[in-house]
């Protein structure tokens, strides 16, 4: 085993097995050292020992033979290949699939459902009492109860909080910098009227979130969608031949833990792609909604973190890690903020008051980082959990991402399967899940879905997994 100092935790200790049962030392099937031996190697106590190894179990990398020990659970080997690289054509679409979503969208709040198409982490796992304490808390101590008009940019002690965080991935930016917002899908839709008009034309990633092609379409913006690696995001080759062929107003990207891929750009794309727009001068909007939820030790940078232009609009949002129904969300718009200003000024004004200083209290209290190292935790867990469980009961050509963060698994099936057909005979089994048909302009991905893992893991959780790989298999026959 490796050796470590005598002052690690129980999360040292678990991190060092777990590097090496993914690194192949320790291979599937292999008899773990006992308690005592680790007590004694690393000297620390039994419960702290324990600890590393439930914290394991957790993850399914290891389980406990009563009176034999602990056995590696986990291998590679065993695991589905990941999902080739997307391949869209480069024309430029303009239509609808409101009809589709809308309908996907019937089943969110539905009781005794189990719902794999969640956006949010569940409840559970959300700190929902300590939320309310603050936000108790926050109603009592503002000014007329926060019934009053905050400031178009929105609370300053809440830019304050997310100005401060930004130094977490390497940025700098100020209060004055940030512009709060309804939300992430508020932020992205202020962005693309400030740098696009009607008819303009912009570029996303393949398959995309299908709030951006909605936003697309209701402003009337024609979509490239460009082909996207399931790890390392979108192709900047193919970004390059669409820029010298087409006139390009804007950029949409995900750059960490893109939705519904699960992909995470390298620090080079990221640089490069920021002096690809600067070479252009087009804007890219980045959302950064899941950057938050990591599963490696260090939070992941941005394209704004290379960005020395103002070309870089910064969206982000609490939906995804704290509160959905808040509706909190920013942009740090760069070069465009009078624009986004004068924006939110005529649609909306002001930001809900309550809902922005309760979070920026609970950000300043340290409640927040306490509450995200629980849900990555937890998250990263829920994702190898999810893994294993498809490869065991879903078809053996199944493909399956393996996200390093967020909460959410991009699967490819058979060509063969119709994943449209198999959404309904699961919706009557009360189960759903994401069509990946809802992730595309153009006719792709009808034998892709997406799936939620932000749910807490449960018999329940697992015996539908079971029911939706055998209609799976049942449906390529």
């Amino acid at each position: 085993m490796k050796n470590v100092t005598k002052t690690f935790l129980y999360t040292n200790i678990a991190s060092a097995i777990e590097e090496q049962i993914n690194s192949g030392v320790l291979k599937f099937g292999d008899k773990l050292p006992s308690v005592r031996i680790l007590q004694r190697e690393y000297g620390v106590s039994i419960s702290t020992v324990l600890q590393a190894y439930y914290n394991l179990e957790a993850k399914s990398l290891i389980e406990s033979k009563p009176r034999s020990g602990y056995y590696v659970l986990f291998s590679k080997d065993k695991l589905l290949k990941s999902p080739e690289k997307t391949t869209p054509n480069s024309k430029a679409s303009h239509k609808s699939k409101a009809e589709i979503i809308i309908d996907f969208y019937q089943t969110i709040n539905e009781k005794d459902i189990i719902n794999f198409s969640l956006g949010v982490p569940a409840p559970e796992l959300l700190p929902v009492a300590k939320l309310s304490k603050t936000m108790h808390e926050t109603i009592i101590h503002l000014k007329a109860g926060g019934t009053y008009y905050d400031t178009i940019q929105g609370s300053e002690n809440l830019r304050r909080q997310i100005a401060q965080r930004t130094l977490l991935w390497g940025g700098n930016l100020k209060e004055e910098d940030i512009v709060i917002t309804a939300g992430c899908t508020n932020a992205l839709s202020l962005s693309l009227m400030a740098v696009t008009n009607p008819g303009d034309t912009i570029v996303v990633e393949s398959p995309v979130f299908f709030g951006i092609l909605q936003l697309a379409n209701t402003l009337g913006l024609r979509v490239i969608e460009l082909p996207t690696e399931s790890s390392s995001g979108m192709d900047l080759s193919a970004l390059k031949e669409v820029l010298k062929k087409q006139d390009v107003k804007a950029i949409v990207l995900i750059s960490n833990f893109n939705n519904p891929l699960g992909s995470i750009m390298p620090d080079s794309h990221k640089k490069e792609i920021v002096e690809i727009i600067k070479a252009h001068q087009i804007p890219l909007i980045e959302d950064d909604i899941c950057g938050e939820i990591y599963y490696g030790k260090n939070r992941p940078t941005t394209c704004k973190s290379f960005d020395d232009s103002g070309l870089v609009l910064w969206v982000g949002s609490f939906s995804k890690t704290l509160a959905g129904g808040y509706r909190v969300g920013w942009v740090a718009p760069g070069r465009f903020l009078k624009e986004i200003l004068q924006l939110k000024l005529c649609l909306s004004s002001s930001t809900t008051t309550i809902t922005q200083e309760a979070i920026a209290n609970f950000l300043r209290k340290g409640r927040y980082d306490y509450h995200l190292r629980k849900l990555r935790q937890t998250l990263h867990a829920n994702s190898l959990k999810y893994i294993t469980t498809i490869a065991k009961y879903f078809p053996k050509d199944t493909r399956v991402t393996k996200p390093k963060g967020s909460f959410l698994l991009w699967v490819e099936l058979n060509p063969k399967i119709n994943v449209k057909e198999v959404f309904n005979m699961a919706k009557e089994k009360g189960m759903v899940f994401s069509p990946g048909t809802i992730f595309t302009l153009q006719n792709q991905y009808q034998n892709c879905m997406r799936l939620s893992y932000g749910l807490l893991w449960n018999t329940k959780v697992e015996k539908a997994l079971k029911e939706l790989g055998e209609l799976l298999k049942n449906s390529s026959l």
